[in-house]
């Protein structure tokens, strides 16, 4: 089953080749079999303007793959006994300061999406530059002051703020920042050295450089720009902290064996995370114990697209 695999993974050369040349593609694919990487390839430029090319090594921005961090952030705290995921984000916070809000809605319902929290967190603070936000608290204030879009868990709709809020919440109940608190409780006793968020202004070295075509359906041919105006000072709770594959797997293998406390197992793992420049998709424990993990540094759906024809690949024959 190895070798089929790799066989069709391998025939995928030409064609990501392909898309790489026609600068619709651009990234790394790692695919692993009982945690060990038995396929890597790396496509594209991680900054084009430099002429560096992206490297198995390359670290890239994650987008809402952070979210899933955070989810183990809150459930660490839970088990600590420091919050009750089932009661309400008052109880949990008494002066938050949109009290309407915070009496309606549960921390469940804020992990699941269904809390109505919204609100615009790619905005710039008022006098202020997008790359002027870096800290939760900036983030916090672009809609702390919003109406409930929604009755809290009448429905369900994907809330960027509702995951600034939880980050908010892990500072508050364990003593520090939300960005020490993930390196301390799930990036170091996993082993990811590369994984983090930086500051736009200071990445470290061979990490990619987004480059988006501009809107949602511009045509192929349409020329890249760096999305680096478009992204915020530093990423958050909610997404924009940068990983590699390696790291991802590193992740994956600390599931497997239980070294990060309430993380869930790796067959729960089927995340993705794009913006404008960026495309991540991460898929664990598929069938056969195959991983698959797919970065790129263009618009979506890049990652996505291509972890799709793996998975393809990995599905046992009826």
């Amino acid at each position: 089953m190895i070798l089929l695999v790799l066989l069709q993974a391998l025939s995928l050369g030409p064609a990501l080749d392909s898309l790489a040349n026609q600068q619709q593609f651009s990234g790394v694919l790692l695919i692993a079999k009982n945690g060990m990487p038995v396929l890597e390839r790396a496509y594209g430029m991680a900054d084009r303007e430099a002429g560096r090319p992206n490297d198995v090594e390359t670290g890239f921005n994650l987008g809402s793959i952070n979210k899933f961090f955070t989810g183990i952030a809150i459930r660490q705290l839970a088990v600590a006994g420091k919050l009750d995921i089932d009661s309400t984000l008052a109880r949990a916070w008494p002066d938050y300061p949109n009290h309407d809000a915070a009496r309606r809605v549960t921390i469940r319902q804020l992990l699941e999406h269904r809390s109505g929290i919204g609100g615009n967190i790619f905005a710039a603070p008022a006098g202020k530059r997008r790359s002027d936000v870096r800290r939760l608290a900036d983030y916090f204030t672009l809609f702390v002051n919003e109406p409930l879009q929604f009755e809290p868990g009448t429905r369900q709709q994907y809330s960027n703020a509702g995951y600034i809020v939880l980050g908010l919440l892990v500072e508050r109940l364990s003593g520090e920042s939300y960005y020490d608190y993930v390196r301390r409780h799930i990036y170091e006793p996993a082993g990811m050295t590369r994984t983090g968020h930086w500051a736009v202004d200071s990445l470290p070295l061979n990490t990619a450089i987004g480059y988006t075509r501009g809107a949602q359906d511009a045509p192929a041919s349409a020329p890249l720009s760096r999305n680096s105006e478009l992204l915020p000072g530093r990423g958050s709770s909610a997404g924009g902290g940068y990983s590699t594959a390696h790291d991802l797997l590193r992740l994956l293998n600390a599931l497997r064996a239980g070294t990060i406390p309430s993380g869930p197992p790796p067959g729960a793992v089927g995340i993705a995370g794009g913006a404008p420049g960026l495309n991540a998709a991460m898929e664990g424990a598929l069938p056969g114990g195959y991983d698959v993990i797919v970065l790129a540094n263009l618009d979506p759906p890049a990652a996505e697209r291509m972890a799709r024809s793996v998975r393809t690949l990995v599905r046992p024959s009826d």
